[in-house]
């Protein structure tokens, strides 16, 4: 059997275009930084990096609010943001609009709570695929129902702000004027872990309560780091909460974190690659460089959908004013296997894409356009698709390689 860095390393002379929409490429800066030799993580250097990480971290959050690092996935701050805030058999509301906002009730409902799910109903005519899986959060069917719960029984509000696996960024701050407009007090909790550090997210003045995030998407680092930004009011909920939590509870880590340290062993080397991600960031002032992040992405994202638009190929989100800036999901026509192209596209010109997942698995993939790219990086991916549809079979009505050309050199 060949040597394992023999396997993992196995491409073709040249550039691996990874184009997924996350994992995404770690930059050579992050991988330096991750090589240092590790340190005592109750010695005080530690300390200082500890203070600084969890200062920086505050800024991409946008909050003033403590924010939790936990040495996992994103599921596992899914989990701590449950477990923290609930008790066995609470009611949580949630909307489904792709693959992980349903990941994310599977998980609620494993942990003994009451999932309501609700979404915007009906099949799309163009495509054929749900009508909930091409648009975002429909912040009036969230005040509806939460106006109906009268005896307020409903414990939170949980909503993806960026649907990886759909293209679909929801508009966070009128899911809490929903819940404001209803005089509910239910509890609102977001997950950003594709949004973070690629969209615009801000924790404190869109009124959430808990911000679920992770390491492995705009912040460029390996997967191992997540994280939960945490009100005032979800610290308060926690006091009461009595779901069953040791490694996830937020009590001794905040309390911890006052010095620098953490109650657990941490994964000392991926701080290291956080504490440069941060620096690659924010800067040296650190809302403008955010602010820059923001825009970048969404230019990148711009001229991708540029080229899919002038293939003829319908975009997986439906809703022009809510496209993401972290990817785009491309539908192929009937009849043919979006997974198949993948492979074309992988195995001709060493690039991957994603997978359709759930409900739309077989019918798109997804594109990714965000963290280490540059505008050359996503001509190239362009390039690749456009050939890879070709080889397939697929009819292109134009070149989506002049036309994010096009874009990229207005």
């Amino acid at each position: 059997m060949p040597a394992l860095s023999t396997i993992l390393n196995a491409h073709p002379t040249g550039h691996h275009f990874l184009q997924i929409p996350g994992p995404s490429p770690v930059p050579d800066r992050i991988l330096r930084a991750m090589s240092l030799p590790t340190i005592d993580h109750r010695g005080p250097e530690f300390g200082v990096l500890g203070l600084k990480l969890l200062k920086g971290i505050q800024h991409i959050f946008q909050t003033t609010q403590p924010v939790v690092i936990y040495p996992a996935s994103g599921t596992g701050a899914w989990e701590a943001a449950l477990a923290n805030v609930c008790s066995p058999g609470d009611h949580l509301l949630m909307y489904e609009t792709g693959h992980f906002a349903w990941l994310w009730q599977r998980l609620a409902t494993r942990l003994g709570l009451q999932v309501e799910i609700i979404a915007k109903e009906g099949t799309c005519a163009e495509t054929g695929l749900p009508n909930n899986w091409r648009s975002g959060v429909q912040a009036d069917m969230i005040e509806a129902r939460l106006k109906a719960d009268t005896s307020h029984s409903i414990h939170a509000v949980c909503v993806v702000h960026n649907e990886t696996s759909t293209g679909v960024t929801s508009d966070i701050a009128a899911v809490r004027r929903a819940i404001d407009a209803a005089k509910h007090p239910a509890l609102l909790l977001v997950d950003t872990i594709s949004g973070l550090a690629c969209a615009d997210y801000q924790h404190d003045a869109w009124g959430v309560d808990v911000t679920v995030s992770g390491s492995q998407k705009g912040l460029m680092l390996p997967p191992g780091i997540s994280f939960n930004a945490v009100s005032e009011k979800a610290l308060e909920a926690s006091k009461k909460a009595t779901l069953p939590k040791a490694f996830w509870a937020w009590d001794e880590i905040i309390e911890m974190n006052k010095t620098g340290y953490f109650p657990y062993t941490p994964n000392t080397n991926l701080l290291y690659g956080l504490h440069e991600a941060l620096n690659m960031i924010l800067g040296k002032d650190g809302k403008a460089g955010l602010a820059a992040t923001f825009a970048r992405h969404q230019r990148w994202a711009a001229g991708v959908r540029a080229a899919v638009n002038a293939w003829g190929l319908p975009i997986q989100c439906g809703d022009a004013s809510v496209y993401s800036p972290v990817l785009t999901g491309v539908i192929t026509p009937e009849g043919v296997d979006a997974d198949a192209v993948r492979k074309v596209i992988y195995e001709r010109f060493d690039c991957s894409l994603g997978t359709g997942l759930g409900k739309v698995k077989g019918r798109m993939f997804r594109m990714g356009h965000l963290g280490d790219s540059n505008e050359l990086t996503l001509i190239a991916m362009v390039a690749a698709c456009e050939m890879g549809l070709k080889l397939a079979g697929v009819k292109l009505a134009g070149s989506g390689v002049h036309a994010a050309m096009d874009y990229f050199s207005a």
